[in-house]
């Protein structure tokens, strides 16, 4: 458990610094320049989530019980998953979907640790996706107070939800085929 802890303080905590240290991010960004802050940026990142896929590896296979979902719940998941994956594609496509959602990615992180704390009831589960649910949250609330910052996304256009949408769920597919067993190594079919 740990690991999965320093993980989520990493991972979170780089990724929140625009809400709880805008200062000291507009610092870290103006020392290091726009390529070097995304470099340490996405070093930190990663290693938080390699801490996360360890500690959670960990904690799966000495699993604390908080709850026992009943079985149907996992088509709950199942279903509410299906919109994840469109809707972190349409965060990179802007078209319909991310002019009504505004950040279609925050929504979509909300989505998946929701629909996985429905059917995950380990201190471990609920520990990483109740946390990411409350980080996206909070971090969906400060945006309302925050500056916009540049975000790397296609040019606005009708097709653009299109290819989200398909991109996702060819994405939902592999996941559920294949994805979910390689990367977290639970199979889901």
């Amino acid at each position: 458990m740990p690991l999965l802890i320093a993980g989520l303080v990493l991972f979170l905590g780089i990724h929140s610094l625009p809400i709880l240290a805008p200062a000291a991010r507009a610092r870290l960004l103006q020392g290091l320049g726009r390529n070097g802050w995304r470099v340490l940026h996405s070093l930190l990142a990663l290693a938080g989530l390699a801490l996360i896929f360890i500690g959670y590896g960990q904690a799966r296979h000495a699993p604390v019980v908080l709850y026992t979902p009943p079985y149907w719940m996992r088509h709950v998941t199942f279903t509410l998953m299906l919109f994840v994956f469109p809707l972190i594609f349409a965060a990179y496509f802007p078209g319909r979907i991310k002019a009504t959602l505004k950040h279609p990615m925050l929504t979509a992180v909300k989505t998946w640790a929701f629909a996985h704390l429905l059917s995950n009831g380990t201190l471990g589960a609920v520990l990483l996706f109740g946390t990411f649910l409350v980080w996206a949250v909070a971090d969906r609330i400060s945006l309302q107070r925050r500056q916009p910052t540049l975000q790397l996304a296609a040019r606005p256009a009708p097709w653009n939800d299109v290819i989200a949408v398909l991109a996702g769920l060819a994405l939902y597919a592999a996941t559920i085929l294949w994805l979910h067993r390689l990367v977290i190594g639970v199979p889901l079919s």
